[in-house]
């Protein structure tokens, strides 16, 4: 079978069901990122930052299961290696359910491999995080929003959910997904495609 003469609306169990060959799989999995990733910015992500340009996008897998669907946006002159000093916004869309706490703790743990916490300091976000991550099911979108001069602003399904008003807080949970120490640099190579120099 010809991946490329494939539907575009042939949905996996299609495909499995005609034996294609695990390349098809791969090939309609990039044609629903691409798609994906061509969908209009959210509303949210539009009024919070004007201007923005659209950078990347990737699916986030764990053994082999896929997570969520990553989009970024960037503001106008926004440079990869001090991304911590520039407006940008990250929506994820969840494929799976996952609880909010383990959102959080998942979150927790992959800031601290860029810097280390003091322990008040991480109750404290962890507590923030908890309140700002709902539990989560198929289709469901956060997006974050990262404002160098006030900190991170959160949204669930286009509405708003909380701020947490610490730089430092949003410089390193951004940079789970942006910072060269992130555990998943293809990740991040992905997200950051249309403006890595």
């Amino acid at each position: 079978m010809c991946v490329l003469t494939m539907p575009t609306r042939l949905n996996r169990r299609t495909v499995l069901a005609t034996g294609a060959l695990p390349l098809g799989m791969i090939a309609l999995d990039k044609l629903q990122s691409t798609a994906y990733a061509q969908a209009s910015i959210p509303q949210e992500i539009g009024d919070a930052l004007p201007g923005a340009q659209f950078a990347g996008s990737s699916r986030f897998r764990y053994f082999g299961l896929s997570v969520y669907d990553a989009r970024l946006w960037v503001s106008p002159g926004f440079q990869v290696a001090t991304y911590a000093q520039h407006g940008l916004a990250l929506e994820l869309t969840y494929l799976r359910s996952l609880s909010g706490k383990a959102i959080a703790e998942r979150s927790l743990k992959e800031m601290r491999r860029a810097e280390a916490l003091a322990a008040d300091t991480e109750k404290n976000w962890l507590t923030a995080m908890q309140d700002a991550f709902p539990d989560v099911g198929e289709g469901d979108r956060i997006t974050g929003l990262h404002t160098p001069a006030s900190g991170a602003k959160f949204w669930f399904n286009g509405q708003a959910r909380a701020t947490i008003r610490d730089t430092d807080f949003s410089r390193l949970f951004f940079g789970i997904w942006l910072s060269e120490t992130t555990s998943e640099p293809r990740l991040r190579s992905e997200l950051l495609g249309r403006v890595a120099s």
